[in-house]
C-alpha cells in the first residue's frame, strides 16, 4: 500500500481525510494530514511534512497531495520527492482523495500519481454546459 500525506494551507487536508471518510465508509489507514501555517518557519513546516511522510511510508512509497501547485505546501513538499519512492501530485480534491483511497494497492507510486492527475482533470465539471447538454459529465 501506498502511503499519502495530505500538505494544505490551514484544516483543509484533515476536513477532506475526514469527509472521505463519511464516503468511503472506513477510517483510511496510511493518509495523514498536515496543516501548514505560512506564518511558521521553514524548516519546522518541513520537519512536520518529514514526519508525516515517515509515518505513511509502507514499502511500496508515499504520496503527496497538496493544495495549489506554488503554494507553500506544495514548495515544501517538493523537496521530498524520490523518484520511486516520494512523488507529490498539486491540486488535491475530495474525489482525487477517494480515488487514491480506492486505488493506492493496485498500482505503483508512479501509476497512482499519473492516475490521480488525470482523474483530478475529469473530476472539474461545469453543471449549466452538461445540463444543455453541451458537455459530458
Amino acid at each position: 500500500m501506498i502511503g499519502i500525506v495530505i500538505v494544505t494551507h490551514g484544516q483543509l487536508g484533515s476536513v477532506l481525510i475526514d469527509t472521505a471518510e463519511l464516503i468511503v465508509g472506513f477510517r483510511p489507514e496510511a493518509m495523514i494530514a498536515v496543516s501548514i501555517n505560512i506564518t511558521e518557519d521553514v524548516d519546522k513546516l518541513r520537519g512536520k511534512v518529514a514526519r508525516a511522510v515517515k509515518e505513511v511510508t509502507r514499502k511500496h512509497g508515499a504520496l503527496i497531495l497538496t493544495d495549489m501547485f506554488g503554494g507553500t505546501p506544495s514548495n515544501i513538499s517538493y523537496s521530498f520527492l524520490r523518484e520511486g519512492h516520494v512523488d507529490v501530485v498539486s491540486g488535491v480534491n475530495l474525489p482525487i482523495v477517494i480515488k487514491a483511497i480506492n486505488s493506492r494497492e493496485n498500482m505503483d507510486l508512479g501509476e497512482l500519481a499519473e492516475c490521480l492527475e488525470n482523474f483530478g482533470k475529469r473530476s472539474i465539471s461545469m453543471a449549466s454546459g452538461i445540463l444543455r447538454g453541451n458537455k459530458r459529465g
